[in-house]
């Protein structure tokens, strides 16, 4: 499906962007790369089982800043349980601004930690796919891969 940049401080993940996608920040002076970096490794072997449907939820330390708003929207796109979407408009309700739609979907839109903070599980009101900073191709993947993974964890249990 194409690359993902992995971006962390000294303890946390800080940024994970889809290759080519928009509100990628450019590549910072001080960035290095580094393969061997405790939370882009863990994050890798997270992601790993995540795509490989043996992960429902990651552990991962986070940071993310942005307007109280993007904030409360970023926090309630991660409380959305695995194998479920909720529409704009109830996640703008639940951020706190019913009337907000719009900006939550453009707030989703900038979420700095793609997959690990679930914008994908976000969908229109009638349950279409819509607006994804990794393309739509991403998003039906993404949502594909836990309904699949969602069915087998169900015929497991």
């Amino acid at each position: 499906m194409g690359d993902l940049l992995a971006v962390a401080n000294e303890s946390e993940l800080i940024g994970l962007y889809f290759d080519g996608c928009d509100h990628v920040p450019a590549a910072r002076s001080t960035w290095t790369l580094n393969p061997q970096h405790p939370i882009l490794r863990q994050a890798g072997k997270q992601l790993r089982e995540f795509f490989e449907g043996k992960r429902t939820k990651f552990s991962l330390p986070l940071r993310f800043a942005g307007t109280d708003f993007q904030e409360r929207v970023w926090r309630e796109i991660a409380r959305i349980p695995y194998g479920k979407t909720i529409s704009y408009s109830e996640l703008a309700r639940r951020a706190g601004k019913p009337q907000a739609i719009r900006s939550a979907g453009a707030n989703t839109g900038r979420n700095p930690l793609s997959i690990v903070i679930p914008c994908h599980r976000v969908v229109g009101k009638d349950g279409s796919i819509t607006g994804f900073a990794g393309g739509l191709e991403w998003k039906r993947h993404l949502l594909d891969l836990e309904r699949k993974a969602s069915q087998e964890l169900g015929q497991a249990a």
